[in-house]
């Protein structure tokens, strides 16, 4: 497994609230982490470091394989305990109130993962040439679209299509969404904030994946190139992981 990681503070913002972390565990698997923070006076960039910081030391704890069915409540344990982390400090100091952060966590070995997540950054998985959403965004938007009472069109257009009907740390408990997926030679998995998938086309981000002679870290700074050249009026962060190939080596990365 190889991974790459970029963040950008993008053309508009003032600071950057995203934050990531890409590591292993004791026993080998690898392990990533994007979170998204809202909130006023700075209270966004609290919540994703207040996130990560609990994911990160968590999963480099992490014991044991991802393949028994434990290791699902575990991870969902790992996640609320992030949520536990950015609740009580909003509670305890008013500046903070109400902040939280979206997050995607992956963990993976050579042949499964597991991803949980809650708001609306995203996991997508490569393979074979065709890109795969993972994740559903937990957003109003989304939400009416999925009803019916959106079209594609009209969400992506929407004034309020960052509303997010789930978030880590604005309440004492949460809901988190864990899926288990595959993982074959050859596949890449990319965790993002909004600030890529909002601006960037599925498919330019999959021929960005795709492109044949460059690194793991190159296509990292070319998805970051690719949303500062869409506007950038966002943070925006990249996670890359690659299960490389067994016939070649092709790309290079580093977390």
């Amino acid at each position: 497994m190889k991974t790459a990681l970029r963040s950008h503070i993008g053309r508009v913002r003032q600071l950057n609230e995203d934050r990531a972390w890409v590591g292993t565990t004791p026993g080998g698997l690898t392990a990533a982490a994007v979170a998204d923070g809202m909130g006023g006076h700075n209270a966004g960039d609290v919540a994703s470091t207040l996130a990560i910081d609990s994911l990160s030391r968590s999963l480099s704890a992490w014991e044991g394989v991802i393949s028994a069915f434990e290791a699902e409540e575990q991870l969902k344990a790992i996640v609320l305990a992030a949520n536990a982390a950015v609740f009580e400090t909003a509670s305890k100091h008013p500046q903070y109130h109400n902040m939280g952060t979206t997050v995607v966590v992956a963990l993976l070995d050579e042949r499964e993962g597991l991803i949980g997540h809650i708001g609306d950054s995203r996991a997508y998985r490569v393979r074979g040439g065709a890109i795969e959403q993972l994740t559903e965004d937990h957003t109003l938007v989304n939400e009416l679209t999925r009803s019916g009472q959106l079209s594609r069109e009209e969400a992506a257009n929407h004034p309020r299509r960052n509303v997010l009907t789930r978030a880590l740390g604005t309440d004492a408990d949460v809901s988190v969404d864990l899926q288990r997926i595959d993982m074959l030679p050859g596949d890449r998995l990319l965790i993002c904030s909004d600030g890529l998938s909002a601006l960037v086309e599925k498919e330019l981000i999959l021929d960005t994946l795709n492109i044949e002679g460059v690194t793991l870290d190159q296509r990292a700074d070319r998805l970051i190139a690719l949303a500062l050249t869409a506007g950038g009026d966002d943070n925006v962060t990249v996670a890359l992981i690659e299960y490389e190939a067994e016939t070649g080596t092709r790309d290079g990365g580093t977390s």
